[in-house]
């Protein structure tokens, strides 16, 4: 049976950085504590050879010692006064002795009268030196200094500390000095465990390895990913956003580190992202666009920011202004079929009472009503888009009891239209003031709806006049903005149609007005060009 073998996992960025920084600390507490060593130890033994050389010379001074040496017994006082100067000076020995170097005193009093060990020649010269010897007392820091009396020198005096002595004075010091190390020690390690144990927590226990591999992933996926990523900081500054972000929101350049306010963006979207309580598939107008944002706060105790995340549905709304322009033109029908039948009943009820003449006559009326209400619209405006557009929106607005006619001024021939100014658009525009205008004019004493279509220079206009209860002026800017109605909010929300209106104007550099109608009402009017503009797209309320 085979054992599988279990490969250990690289230790985490945290304990690598730890047992670095202990191995640290311990070298420089180790090397700090040794260079201490040596320089106490130098510095022992400099002070032992001042002690020494201060007690020396403090006994060579003494008259009593001078007066000593002159008796016929000069042991016999020096020994006891050498042995008291030992005792409050803490020297390990002070020998006196004659010029030719013999003892009159020693702490082993057998060592009297025998021969000092150690140089003489300097002292004997008159110069007072230190010197690190071993003697009868084994090795020792010892100072030599002459006695004088007037010009002679009449003996020598030596003091010194043995070096045992010595090293056990840096014994003690370096005992207190590895404590202290040891205090230190433990101490940066304590610091430097709760230290790596926070940034172990803010890596999740990953290693380098994991944590550069996490980043390749993350900016992979960054630029990957098409849908926008908008990642906010505590104080709503731009702390991350990725290539779809930056087009979807029409950011150029690097906008890192601004704040949310200064990035130039719609003020309803602004407004979104600057809020503090969560947005769920909230519909926001851009330049650009149609946006859905969701916005969620990242919090861990205390608010750290926002993520964002941006979906483009432009091309979804515009298939959903078309599908509900296709709803409408469904109920049309369906309202067009039942009134065809009625009328067909009514024919067939008119032949049956033997009255074929009537029955020509009220079905030709029909049909040359039907007719009529084609001709005028196609021979105002050939071109098929609109014409087709205008025709169902006839028959919606009929549906609704709105009468909806051409201006006799409206001229659109077929083909006139440039490329740059894609239907899709046309019916956008066209489309959403139209239905704006019947919603107003709905339940008015003369509901009726004005379209106008037509040219002018370089320039296609497009109106739509209603007669409701208009636009008040102080509204006049804001009903362009999304979000904005005067009616009460249905299922679906309203204040979008002119919001997309005015949107599809601006990317066309047009210019977008409303105005009171004649009689009442509201009238909007578009201005497009057939050629690309030079000057600067506007919007005047």
């Amino acid at each position: 049976m085979r054992i599988p073998v279990r490969v250990p996992r690289p230790r985490s960025l945290a304990g690598q950085l730890f047992a670095m920084q202990a191995v640290l600390i311990a070298v420089l507490v180790a090397g700090y504590a040794l260079f201490t060593y040596v320089s106490d130890r130098t510095q022992a033994e400099e002070a032992a050879g001042r002690q020494a050389t201060a007690v020396a010379r403090s006994v060579a001074d003494s008259p009593s010692v001078r007066t000593a040496i002159g008796t016929a017994n000069p042991t016999a006082e020096l020994q006891p006064y050498a042995m008291r100067v030992m005792k409050d000076t803490e020297v390990d020995f002070v020998t006196i002795m004659d010029p030719e170097g013999i003892r009159w005193t020693h702490p082993d009093e057998t060592q009297i009268g025998q021969h000092f060990r150690g140089n003489t020649a300097q002292a004997l010269a008159g110069e007072t030196f230190t010197e690190t010897y071993t003697g009868t007392l084994g090795a020792s820091v010892r100072a030599v200094t002459p006695i004088e009396d007037g010009d002679r020198i009449i003996g020598l005096v030596s003091a010194g500390i043995k070096v045992e002595a010595i090293s056990k004075r840096v014994q003690d010091q370096v005992t207190a000095l590895f404590s202290a190390a040891a205090g230190a020690l433990l101490l940066g390690a304590v610091g430097t465990y709760v230290i790596n144990a926070s940034l172990r927590r803010h890596t999740h226990g990953m290693n380098a390895a994991e944590l550069s591999r996490m980043h390749d992933y993350h900016q992979a996926a960054l630029h990957a990913v098409r849908e926008g990523l908008l990642m906010l900081d505590g104080q709503y500054r731009v702390a991350l956003i990725n290539d779809g972000g930056r087009e979807l929101l029409g950011v150029p350049g690097d906008v890192v580190g601004k704040s949310v306010a200064d990035l130039g963006l719609p003020a309803p979207l602004t407004g979104a992202l600057l809020a503090s309580e969560p947005r769920v598939d909230e519909v926001h107008l851009t330049a650009a666009g149609v946006l859905v944002i969701n916005t969620s706060p990242v919090s861990g105790g205390e608010r750290r920011g926002t993520v964002v995340t941006l979906r483009d549905v432009t091309e979804l709304q515009s298939l959903m202004g078309e599908l509900d322009s296709e709803r409408g033109f469904t109920q049309a029908l369906r309202s067009q079929a039942h009134e065809a039948a009625n009328r067909l009943h009514t024919v067939v009820s008119l032949i049956e009472l033997g009255r074929a003449d009537e029955a020509v006559e009220f079905a030709t009326a029909e049909l040359e009503l039907a007719q009529a209400l084609t001709d005028q619209v196609v021979a105002a405006v050939s071109e098929p888009v609109l014409a087709a557009l205008l025709l169902g929106k006839t028959a919606q607005a009929n549906e609704r009891g709105v009468e909806l006619v051409v201006s006799q001024d409206s001229g659109l021939d077929d083909g006139l239209l440039p490329p740059s100014l894609p239907a899709r658009d046309l019916v956008t525009i066209l489309g959403n003031l139209i239905d704006n205008a019947v919603d107003a004019a709905q339940g008015s004493v003369r509901a009726r709806v004005t379209v106008t279509a037509r040219t002018q220079g370089d320039e296609l206009l497009l109106g739509v006049a209603d007669t409701g209860a208009g636009v008040d002026p102080a509204h006049a800017s804001l009903v362009f903005e999304r979000g904005f109605s005067t009616k009460p909010s249905g299922p679906g929300g309203r204040g979008l149609g002119l919001a997309l209106v005015r949107q599809a104007v601006h990317r066309h550099e047009g210019t977008l007005s409303v105005a009171e109608a004649e009689g009442g009402g509201a009238a909007f009017m578009v201005r497009l060009p057939l050629r690309r503009a030079t000057a600067a797209p506007g919007v005047k309320g």
